[in-house]
């Protein structure tokens, strides 16, 4: 393996924690797993150090440096799941849209979608092994590199996703739905052969993050969202089922909590939750047919060890610990002191222990 261009999607490790992967399927489990989305994140000091001066998506594109960034959490603490390093911003550039990471704004559109016919310089078909065949590539180096460790998630994001601000995204919608139903259909087309693609180089599991169920509420998420996040989710198990694979998919519709029922009944295994919901509330509207996934607020991550321990006692006895992965209800954030995110995985891993022996 001296060479990463020659590692091929084959022949990975055996995995030895498959925790979470039972969680996804509704299996009983000792512990209930754990993973914090933005785990490879700049409240790293060795993240922000080997991310130093390096264009952020240049790093993307490089296979190992994803894999590098990717690990780099798994060797501070027992997370029971990878997620690999990318950005759901790779599909518009994959489409043939520019997008820049600006120092201090985040992603910006030098030349967003203004009219209907921009459509036009949209690439209709897209070659995703050859537009996005770096994510591919670090997929299968980071499945060898993790030797069997944890499973390793793949991600994209829904097709709503992309616009930076969220009025003019809107504008779209009630300007031009049919125009706005076209993007949306071919967003969906590149995403289910992106996650497919995903599977073949070596990912264990899918997650669809919907960022912008908040600003739409439930008429548009009826109409915008929700038809292309199951259609998503049907056609990729449709294609896997063909060749013999069940990967199980997750979908966050972060602020989406007016969906959780239709969430719930969308072809996704697991559903995953924001700090808004109530667990208790979360396991009675979505009525035993997914897995739950979340939903401590970051910011907990600021209280005191001991007080982190009890919001997470809390958090377990309310989801219970059947179905259930914990996670954050969002992101990591760049401020966060990496001994509390420690001491949230082992208050997960402690106290679903001793619920377990109940």
């Amino acid at each position: 393996m001296e060479n990463d261009d020659l590692i091929l999607p084959k022949d990975f490790p055996k995995l030895k924690n498959d925790t979470f992967l039972c969680a996804c399927h509704g299996q009983e489990t000792n512990h209930v797993p754990v993973w914090c989305m933005r785990q490879a994140g700049r409240y790293l000091p060795e993240f922000r150090e080997f991310r130093a001066g390096k264009d952020f998506f240049e790093t993307c594109r490089s296979p190992a440096a994803c894999c590098e960034l990717t690990l780099q959490p798994l060797r501070r603490f027992p997370f029971d799941a990878a997620i690999i390093f990318s950005d759901i911003l790779v599909i518009p550039q994959a489409m043939g849209m520019d997008v820049q990471m600006v120092a201090g704004k985040g992603p910006t559109f030098p030349e967003p979608l203004k009219e209907p016919e921009d459509l036009l310089l949209l690439q209709p078909k897209v070659d995703v092994n050859k537009e996005l065949g770096y994510v591919f590539k670090a997929i299968t180096l980071t499945r060898h590199k993790l030797d069997g460790k944890v499973p390793l998630i793949g991600f994209t994001g829904a097709p709503g996703g992309g616009s930076t601000t969220h009025s003019k995204a809107k504008r779209w919608l009630y300007r031009h739905p049919e125009a706005s139903h076209k993007l949306l259909k071919m967003l969906t087309d590149v995403i289910v052969e992106y996650l497919l693609g995903q599977v073949a180089a070596g990912a264990q599991a899918l997650q669809v993050f919907e960022s912008h169920a908040g600003c739409l509420g439930p008429v548009e998420f009826q109409e915008f969202s929700l038809p292309y996040l199951r259609d998503i989710a049907r056609k990729v198990k449709d294609q896997l089922k063909e060749s013999g694979q069940d990967v199980p998919m997750i979908v966050f519709a972060k602020d989406g909590h007016y969906g959780l029922e239709d969430l719930s009944q969308s072809h996704y295994e697991v559903v995953g939750l924001d700090w808004t919901i109530d667990p208790r509330s979360a396991r009675e509207r979505t009525g035993g047919k997914v897995s739950l996934q979340g939903n401590m607020d970051p910011c907990a991550l600021y209280a005191p060890k001991e007080r982190i321990s009890e919001i997470v006692k809390k958090m377990l006895e309310g989801f219970g610990t059947r179905g259930y992965i914990a996670n954050l209800g969002h992101g990591l954030y760049p401020d966060m002191d990496p001994e509390n995110v420690g001491a949230f995985v082992e208050a997960v891993h402690t106290h679903s222990r001793h619920l377990n022996l109940k």
